[in-house]
């Protein structure tokens, strides 16, 4: 079994554990928002982006979780989380913490996290929405799964999330 099919049965495992359901759909790797959109139209769901970011000194790390339609300004999200300038992790940092490559972030990268080191900032608008689409550590596939159950999945984890409009 391949590392990527690996890193999507660890989520759907996880998934599983705390009965949520989900939908699983194939598709070519992407890279994106904007390339995993053209895979994502048929799909009832809200598609999001998932931002790997650490702060100027590198001792705190966020996942910035919010709807595609919105741009991510990294000096305002400095001021909203209260931290000194932020900046994309690399891609060795994004392993090391999330156990993903870049193209595959997301929210399930927590389960990699045992020292919950990652906060987690999702934009508040995603609370009013039905279902949202993540892909599963794995950006050959994405999923669906609903909004209350995406919160539930977050508190299991036990990172620090806020919630807050981005």
């Amino acid at each position: 079994m391949s590392t990527t099919a690996d890193a999507r049965s660890r989520v759907l495992e996880r998934l599983d554990e705390l009965n949520i359901t989900y939908q699983l759909y194939e598709h070519p790797a992407v890279f994106t928002a904007e390339e995993a959109a053209a895979h994502w139209s048929g799909i009832a769901g809200a598609p999001v982006k998932n931002l790997f970011l650490r702060n100027k000194k590198g001792d705190r790390h966020y996942l910035v979780i919010l709807g595609t339609e919105k741009q991510a300004d990294l000096r305002h999200l400095v001021g909203l989380i209260g931290d000194d300038r932020l900046s994309f992790g690399s891609p060795d940092r994004l392993m090391r913490l999330l156990g993903v490559t870049p193209g595959s972030v997301s929210p399930f990268g927590l389960i990699n996290d045992t020292d919950r080191a990652v906060t987690v900032v999702v934009d508040s608008d995603l609370r009013s929405v039905e279902r949202l689409i993540f892909h599963p550590n794995d950006n050959t596939a994405s999923l669906t799964i609903a909004a209350g159950d995406f919160s539930r999945f977050l508190d299991q984890q036990g990172n620090r999330v806020r919630w807050m409009r981005l």
